[in-house]
């Protein structure tokens, strides 16, 4: 029986007694195809108009299996970058391209994360072999935050103006209700 391939990082799955003389050259190149899935860094060149697709060869260190990326170029219209389906992975993906235009990180066939045309960031994604998802963007209750940029005093609170902007100031608590909560809250 001949060796088959993993789904998600193409490694080699060599059956017993297979290879003699080769295996470890292979188990060799596996390591380095791991290493590359969670340390590797590459920079990918979007085209102007197609944007790029990430490969996932069989056996051998590809692009798509890189843990970052750095995409950049110069962009003329919104691009995609594609990873193929059925891959499961994750990535920090970084968009350093220029241009005022979309790049949307998705499998083949499915939806993906989308840098708007003037967001130059960093997202963390994920492919569930389907789809790709922006992890920041399911965090809303952290994202739908605007911190205080400087120091409260002693005795300030965080107080919230309803529209997720947060500064320090008074409470509004009287020592009656601070007293009540101590004994419930402990």
């Amino acid at each position: 029986m001949a060796s088959s391939y993993s789904t998600d990082l193409k490694l080699e799955l060599m059956v017993t007694g297979e290879n003699a003389g080769t295996w470890g050259d292979i188990t060799n190149t596996n390591l380095n195809i791991l290493q590359q899935a969670i340390a590797g860094y590459e920079s990918v060149a979007l085209n102007a108009t197609t944007g790029a697709t990430l490969t996932f060869s069989n056996g051998v260190t590809s692009n798509g299996k890189n843990a970052v990326l750095n995409l950049t170029g110069t962009l003329t219209s919104s691009v995609n970058v594609v990873i193929p389906d059925g891959v499961e992975k994750t990535y920090i993906a970084k968009n350093a391209t220029t241009g005022s235009f979309a790049v949307t990180f998705k499998t083949t066939s499915g939806s993906g994360a989308t840098w708007a045309a003037a967001d130059k960031g960093v997202k963390l994604l994920y492919s569930d072999g389907t789809n790709v998802i922006d992890v920041n963007s399911q965090i809303n209750t952290i994202n739908a935050l605007t911190l205080p940029t400087s120091a409260g005093t002693s005795g300030d609170a965080i107080i919230t103006n309803g529209s997720g902007i947060l500064s320090f100031g008074a409470a509004g608590i009287s020592t009656g209700k601070a007293i009540a909560m101590a004994i419930v809250f402990g």
